[in-house]
């Protein structure tokens, strides 16, 4: 037992040399210690594990991050805008990071920020549209589309108070109202009716198809410049009209044949008569 006991402690001390964790030595010197006190053949219990390492997260789990540049998120915007895809635009908007590494130079650029507004216009955000529009310089070449949000929003939200269409004249006074902001017009007076090549390009399409489907709408207004919104109401417009015409000349044409039928029918009634006046003078 005594050499038991000896190479135990003899053991403890070599791993204590050899750098062992201080709880796996105490554990031991314990061990040694109750064995020597209750003396006999008690047999040696063993040390206890070693805790657990602890648990590191795995990187898989991490979160990825966007490191788009700003001429990439510019792109980006540019061509989900000519798509049309104005759900895809506000998803890839609201996954870029807060804390963009250029976040000063992107809140600067057109393309950005133009996708910001019709985000915002789509969504029925007036709000953030309007303050888009009235706090950055925006080219000329961007001046056209919003405009034509500017204008639309400004007429939905005096629709929505008045609870009704608006005419010619509500929207006259809306303009009048709610000016274009000089951040998106360059000051020349502008007639608020469509100009002929976009009436050409209208036309062109009613006659081709007087229904056109989401996606033509889309088409036609990146190629006129107006909005979807706009294209639609113009064909709207367009359908009322022409109904309201064929029934004017449906209801001209019945006329005209009432009136000949009246007019044959005085005639031959005014010839019978004459008729019988003259064969009663021969009589």
């Amino acid at each position: 037992m005594a050499l038991g006991l000896g190479a135990l402690g003899a053991s403890v001390h070599h791993h204590q040399g050899l750098g062992t964790s201080s709880s796996a030595a105490a554990a031991a010197a314990a061990v040694l210690g109750a064995v020597s006190v209750g003396g006999g053949g008690s047999p040696v219990a063993p040390p206890p594990p070693p805790p657990p390492p602890p648990i590191i997260p795995s990187p898989m789990f991490a979160l990825p991050t966007l490191n788009f540049t700003v001429s990439q998120v510019a792109a980006v915007c540019e061509t989900l805008e000519e798509s049309g895809d104005i759900e895809r635009l506000a998803r890839f908007l609201w996954s870029l990071p807060v804390a963009h590494p250029n976040i000063a130079e992107l809140n600067k650029n057109e393309a950005v920020l133009r996708a910001r507004a019709i985000v915002s216009f789509h969504s029925g955000n007036f709000r953030d549209l309007y303050t888009i529009l009235e706090h950055h310089k925006f080219t000329k070449d961007s001046h056209g589309k919003l405009q034509a949000m500017w204008l639309e929003a400004h007429y939905q939200e005096a629709e929505k108070l008045r609870g009704r269409p608006l005419g010619p004249v509500d929207k006259y006074r809306v303009r009048k109202k709610f000016p274009l902001p000089r951040t998106i017009w360059d000051g020349e007076q502008k007639t608020h009716c469509f100009k002929e090549r976009t009436r050409s390009l209208l036309r062109e399409w009613y006659l081709q198809d007087p229904y056109p489907n989401p996606t033509k709408k889309r088409e036609l207004a990146q190629a006129t410049g107006l909005t979807p919104t706009q294209v639609g109401n113009w064909f709207k417009n367009r359908r009322q009209r022409d109904r309201a015409a064929a029934a004017k000349n449906s209801q001209s044409g019945d006329k005209r044949k009432m009136t000949t039928k009246y007019t044959n029918q005085y005639r031959g009634v005014a010839c019978c008569q004459g008729k019988q006046s003259l064969s009663k003078q021969y009589l």
